[in-house]
């Protein structure tokens, strides 16, 4: 064969790889920038690790689940998982939604599908803030979202203005109120404890945040006014109680009191 035909050949070989490369990057490129986001990370809030999840209530499925149709506390992640595979869906993400009784009845107010299952808990524990249970802690707050969007109130707010909320539940304490912390908490608390706990940012955006180690009531406030932007936030539980579900994070926690009551979730 003449040696300009080789030379061709070889060029053209040449020239193809490099369009195969090429192909494969851009591919690539594209596949990561159309890939959805994942919704849960760990994320550093003032040089503390948390576990954050953000959700748009617009878009994402959030629902509330405390009993099953035969009226049965679901208890763990995996029971209400299970329950939602045989319909079809998937859970996403779970999160235990707020105080519960010992037979994992909420302390408080529970919504579901514009459903009052529990009612408004307005009652009044007075003593030293330490034997306050947290519930109790004034102000506490209700955790609401519907059609019109999601939002955090002091309980005595959410009563007066009723917003229509499809799914809510109480819990307490408030941990931001209109940007300010809640002021019975004290700055540099040796108290410090695991927490989860729900805000909504700026952009109306619901954000769900779990500590990866212990912090004091005042450093979790912290986290979600001073490292997230949010103006009203709301203590879901703490000590053992928290319960998170990610299964990208491998996290599925069983529950350390018997049993989860309210449950908040993300499904598809």
């Amino acid at each position: 064969m003449p040696v300009p035909i080789v030379r061709r050949l070889a060029l053209l070989l040449v020239v193809a790889a490099l369009s195969s490369t090429l192909s494969s990057i851009l591919g690539l490129a594209l596949g990561a920038s159309t890939a959805p986001a994942r919704p849960c990370r760990d994320q550093a809030l003032l040089d503390t690790s948390y576990i954050v999840c953000r959700f748009d209530p617009a878009v994402d499925d959030l629902r509330l689940f405390w009993l099953t149709p035969d009226g049965r506390p679901y208890r763990t992640f995996d029971a209400l998982s299970r329950a939602l595979q045989r319909e079809g869906r998937t859970l996403l993400f779970a999160m235990n939604g707020g105080m519960y009784e010992r037979d994992l009845s909420p302390v408080g107010l529970h919504i579901e599908n514009g459903h009052v299952l529990s009612r408004a808990n307005t009652k009044t524990v007075k003593g030293q803030p330490g034997q306050v249970p947290n519930f109790y802690k004034r102000p506490n707050g209700v955790f609401f979202w519907g059609k019109g969007g999601a939002g955090v109130l002091e309980t005595g707010q959410f009563l007066a203005r009723k917003p229509k909320a499809a799914f809510a539940t109480q819990s307490g304490p408030m941990l931001v109120i209109d940007g300010v912390i809640h002021p019975a908490f004290i700055a540099n608390s040796k108290d410090v404890k695991p927490r989860d706990g729900v805000g909504i940012g700026p952009d109306g955006k619901i954000y769900f945040v779990m500590t990866r180690g212990q912090v004091s009531f005042y450093d979790f406030a912290r986290a979600f006014r001073d490292g997230l932007g949010v103006k009203n936030a709301l203590f879901l539980d703490g000590g053992w109680a928290p319960g998170l579900y990610v299964p990208e994070l491998e996290r599925n926690d069983p529950p350390a009191h018997g049993g989860y009551g309210p449950i908040i979730a993300v499904i598809r």
